[in-house]
């Protein structure tokens, strides 16, 4: 029995190159325009998302793989935790110990009336969808979702200067452009100003610089650290010029978030 050759012979057609994600553009127009309108309407959050989504594009890809880079992130990063259905939570959240960054977070979002559903609904309000089942989309859902948490472990309300002070340290922590291009909104805004406004945001960023590295966290462990004991083991140091200015000229600085 004779076999055809032809069948055997190799194949010269190459195989179509897989197709990779276009990279993400910066968008500075939209970005400019929603920075406007968040600068004369700090509770305008809808624009905070506008300007990440405007130009933010590739700071979860490079957070992400940071995160697999950490002794624990790979593990992070498997489990996939959507901390917005965690931090929902009520039952967990009363469980926490008294002096936990958990129980410190749970007081502050019930005493402003904020929830981690309701800054996620915020973020869905674009062109965008935000639930995509990839994983650059859960480090940035993981990114929206800690926003509060933070807010307590620096320890800047949600005045607008201590909104301005914490973009500044997000910018630090996350590389997303969007966030520096608020706090340096905020800070021209607030050079001429009585109060060390502007001195305060750049406080925000080189705390953040210095702290340990907040989105490599286990926040499931953090909420049931102390307070103090967290904010010690991840070189979060006090925001003494934010603390110098009086609370009640806080809101009188440039609203930033």
């Amino acid at each position: 029995m004779s076999l055809a050759t032809d069948s055997y012979a190799p194949h010269t057609a190459r195989a179509p190159a897989p197709q990779r994600l276009p990279k993400p553009r910066l968008q500075w127009g939209a970005a400019l325009k929603a920075l406007r309108r968040l600068l004369a309407d700090k509770e305008d959050t809808v624009q905070v998302f506008e300007i990440m989504r405007a130009l933010n594009g590739g700071a979860s890809a490079w957070g992400y793989q940071r995160l697999l880079e950490t002794p624990q992130g790979g593990r992070i990063a498997y489990e996939r935790v959507e901390l917005e259905a965690r931090l929902m939570d009520d039952a967990w959240l009363d469980s926490l110990p008294e002096g936990s960054v958990g129980h410190a977070y749970r007081d502050f979002i019930r005493s402003e009336q904020l929830s981690a559903e309701g800054l996620a609904q915020v973020s869905r309000q674009g062109a965008k969808p935000v639930e995509v089942m990839h994983p650059y989309a859960w480090f940035g859902r993981r990114t929206r979702d800690v926003h509060d948490i933070w807010h307590v472990l620096s320890g800047y309300h949600r005045d607008g200067l201590g909104e301005g002070c914490l973009v500044a340290f997000s910018y630090a922590q996350t590389r997303g452009l969007g966030w520096a291009l608020i706090a340096v909104g905020g800070a021209l805004r607030g050079r001429k100003a009585k109060h060390p406004y502007a001195q305060a945001i750049w406080q925000g960023y080189q705390r953040g610089k210095a702290a340990a590295w907040l989105l490599g966290e286990d926040y499931e462990a953090l909420m049931a650290e102390p307070l103090d004991a967290a904010r010690r083991r991840l070189n979060i140091t006090p925001p003494t010029i934010y603390d110098a200015i009086p609370p009640e000229a806080r809101d009188e600085a440039p609203k930033a978030a």
